[in-house]
Order: C-alpha cells, then structure tokens, then sequence
C-alpha cells in the first residue's frame, strides 16, 4: 500500500487529530492535507516554524528545539487542542501528533540531522526518534522519509495497518502508559492522583524537572520544621505552560524514592491547590511569593485580596525559601504580604537556607537523552 492510499484509509476511520510541525517534517502535514476527506480527520494544523512561533506555542522557551522533550510537549498541546475544538467524539480517537526536525538545507549544518516525532493520546504517549546520516539523503528525501514515519504512526494508533520505513539508522520507539489515575486526571474526571492514600498535609509545589540537592534541602528543613512527610506536587497542566506527557510524568516520579511520596494535579494556581489540600502547609520559593502578591496577575488589588482570602478560609500556611530573583537573592521579608494573609507565612533566612540551583541550568549542560 502506498502512502497516499495509507492516509486515505485514515481519513476515513473514525480518528481524528491536531498535528503541529516545527523546523523541519512540514511535507507531512502538505501530504496528510492534500488526500482528500482531510476535513474528516485533521481537526487543526499548525507550524510555528521559527523559533519564536514554537516559543509562543508552548508558552516558553524550550532547552531545545529539535528534540524529543520539545515534540512531546508540542504532542500534549496538539491532545489537548483536539479535546477543545472536537468535543462530539470519543476521547478514545482523539490524538495529538507533533514533528521537530533538523534536516537537510542549502548550507552545510554543524549539528545532526534529526527527527522526533510524538504523539499524545488519552491513554498512552509514544515518540520516535532518529539521528539521519549527513549526506546520504536529499532535503525532499529527508522530508518523504519523515512523512513516511508521521503516517504510519498515526496508522498504528488509528488500528489500521502499518509499516514503518526500513532504514540503516538506529530508530528508536519509546512508549509510555497511562498508569493508574492518570488519564482519568487528564480527563477532568478526579482532582489528584495520590502515591500513597494519605491526605497530604505538606506539599511542596514544582516541575522537579529534574529534582536536585535544592529541592533535597528544601524538604529536609520543612519536614524538621514541621513534622510531617512532604508531597511533591507536580501540576500536569499549569496556567502558564502546556499539559506534560505521560514520558516527563514517568520521569519526573521516577526520580522520587519508595519512602518519598508525590501527587499529581491540574491546579496551577494557589488558590486551586487551597480548594484542593485544605489545612495545608505549601512549601515554595521567594520567587513564587513575589508574583503571586504581584497585582498584574490579577483584575485589581481589590480581586487580588479577595482571591487570597481563601487561604484564611482554608487554613493553609506558607514556608518560604529564599531565592535568586532578578539578580538578587529574595526572602520572605522582601515580599509585601496583605495584613489578613500575612501570619500564614513563615520564611527561612539566607542563613539558614541558600542554594542557587538552576533546574534549566543543570538541563542545560546534560546532552538530552
């Protein structure tokens, strides 16, 4: 079967899905529109081709762009769009499909030749991931050979045939599953996803993309403040970022050991984690305290005010660590607290507590894996 005829047969199953495109791999979206009954398939295609567009997309800088991070993430978003503009059909057939590519051009490239392609469902993540050999391909045959890849993918979560490209490079597939709660989370249908059936008491709020010896220290101090056992937080979809993977949620609780406990949430903001873990104690930095008292992030003082007396109203307290923030080191005495709010708040002095310890910086000098 040839690959138009391929894209025939999914543009008449019952799957339908937002593919995005960034760099290079946008033939295939060319390729999937040009078949016709796309309209019974494609929900949305989108390239944020310069770096900026992608930028804007995913509501940040990536570490970088042409990876496998980068095309998961751009994979969730995709999931996530499908979900809001088609919302007759089954979340069972919606997917999300994302391509970055560094190929072939006019110039000679010093980096690889690369593609990573991922794609989102509700039950499952899945990437593809392969480094080309220069020289050995056309810029067009780099192209056809991605497209090739993007629909037998989406073949094969579309349980239709498929037959992936046979090629003298390494490929590599990696696959990860909804483990128990997640997909329902995902959904909307529960509130968190527990490792441990225990109501958390002390929670510790975060991306521990990846969790290191600042966030080790950090736990340490407010457990002996405390006496209680903290739950990392990790929020899979916050208010200024795209939802993560099922791939970065395994990593991000793998890295936690059997005696550390953890919760997932869809709370990106205080006042939902409130409603969530009422009587409470959130652990968080400086540099959090400071936006949320900062008024921008909301209509007026007066909404402001309002929106934080849910903390009175929930019985939660604060433990504010010190941290770097624009070019000086902020503590909790640098931070104007409201008068009603403010006895929830306790913080640890530099003397106490300083690790300037960059999660970006540390991802940064690692080669992605």
């Amino acid at each position: 079967m040839n690959l138009a005829e391929k894209i025939k047969e999914l543009h008449a199953s019952k799957y339908k899905f937002v593919i995005v495109s960034s760099g290079g791999g946008s033939n295939a979206i060319a390729s999937l529109l040009k078949v016709p009954g796309a309209s019974n398939t494609v929900l949305e295609a989108y390239i944020p081709y310069a770096k900026e567009s992608l930028d804007f997309y995913l509501m940040k800088k990536p570490d970088f762009y042409a990876s496998k991070d980068t095309s998961l993430r751009m994979a969730a978003r995709a999931y996530s769009a499908a979900k809001k503009i088609d919302q007759e059909s089954s979340l069972n057939h919606l997917l999300g499909v994302s391509i970055t590519a560094s190929l072939s051009t006019t110039y000679e490239k010093r980096g690889d030749h690369k593609f990573h392609i991922a794609l989102q469902t509700r039950d499952f993540s899945k990437s593809i991931s392969c480094k080309l050999e220069k020289g050995t391909r056309t810029r067009e045959e780099e192209e056809e050979l991605v497209t090739a890849f993007v629909v037998n993918l989406l073949a094969e979560c579309s349980q239709l045939k498929y037959d992936y490209p046979k090629i003298p490079e390494e490929v590599v597939f990696d696959e990860v599953k909804a483990e128990k709660g997640w997909a329902e989370l995902m959904s909307n249908k529960i509130n968190y996803v527990l490792s441990e059936d225990v109501s958390p008491e002390l929670i510790f709020p975060g991306a521990f993309y990846p969790y290191h010896d600042g966030h080790k220290a950090m736990k340490d101090l407010a457990e002996q403040e405390t006496g209680k056992k903290i739950f990392f937080e990790i929020c899979i979809q916050n208010v200024d970022k795209p939802p993560i993977s099922y791939h970065q949620i395994k990593k991000t609780v793998m890295q936690f050991n059997d005696s550390e406990n953890w919760v997932l949430t869809k709370a990106g903001k205080f006042s939902e984690k409130s409603k969530l873990f009422p009587n409470s104690t959130f652990i968080i930095g400086a540099d959090t305290l400071v936006r949320i008292m900062d008024e921008r992030f909301y209509e007026s003082r007066k909404e402001m005010l309002k929106e934080l007396e849910i903390f009175n109203e929930n019985n939660n307290h604060f433990l504010v660590f010190g941290r770097e923030y624009q070019g000086k080191f902020t503590t909790l005495s640098d931070v104007q607290l409201p008068d009603n709010i403010s006895a929830r708040f306790k913080g640890f002095d530099e003397e106490i507590f300083r690790k300037d310890i960059s999660s970006t910086s540390i991802r940064l000098s690692k080669e992605e894996d």
